[in-house]
């Protein structure tokens, strides 16, 4: 049995710390969210229009353009989201898939929800979708053998490709 090598990230205290005032956080979501900080500093690459759902870059991706879409609304439970909730979300999630084709061109797509603690969910108290660009052989030896992921941009490049792929009759955040 290998046990999972531990890589210093020093930066994602000071991330959470700028985006929220504080190193202790309820939830990072509504931090961020209600941070006052511009949608560039914080990754937010889009908002609807009735101000009820956004698409985040996530702070820790599997792999490049891995995004969040969420209720802005603090909401745990899928079954607890209302009406416009859910289509906002479900357009959001739409305009996800269409942003990281145009971005990134990939093999194929990831979506889905981790429902509760055990299932996965690193933010369960704040429902959310990932969104996330997959390739043919994406899983290279650094994963396999080390444990370890290796990202080829940073998130502000990240972000940045994926505004300008968004479909631009619902992008806020140009």
């Amino acid at each position: 049995m290998t046990s999972l090598e531990r890589l210093w990230a020093g930066w994602r205290s000071e991330y959470i710390e700028r985006v929220t005032g504080s190193t202790e956080v309820g939830c990072v979501f509504c931090a961020i969210l209600t941070s006052g900080l511009p949608d560039d500093e914080t990754y937010v690459v889009w908002r609807d229009p009735q101000g009820t759902a956004v698409a985040i870059l996530n702070a820790y991706p599997y792999a490049s353009g891995h995004l969040l879409v969420m209720p802005t609304r603090h909401v745990g439970e899928l079954e607890d989201l209302d009406g416009p909730e859910e289509e906002a979300i479900w357009q959001g999630v739409r305009d996800a898939v269409r942003a990281l084709k145009a971005a990134y061109r990939p093999d194929g797509l990831n979506v889905g929800a981790n429902l509760g603690h055990v299932a996965g969910a690193g933010v369960p108290g704040h429902f959310h979708m990932h969104v996330l660009p997959r390739w043919v052989g994406d899983t290279n030896f650094m994963t396999s053998v080390a444990e370890t992921r290796v990202l080829p941009e940073a998130l502000s490049v990240s972000a940045a490709k994926i505004r300008a792929g968004w479909p631009q009759n619902r992008s806020l955040t140009d």
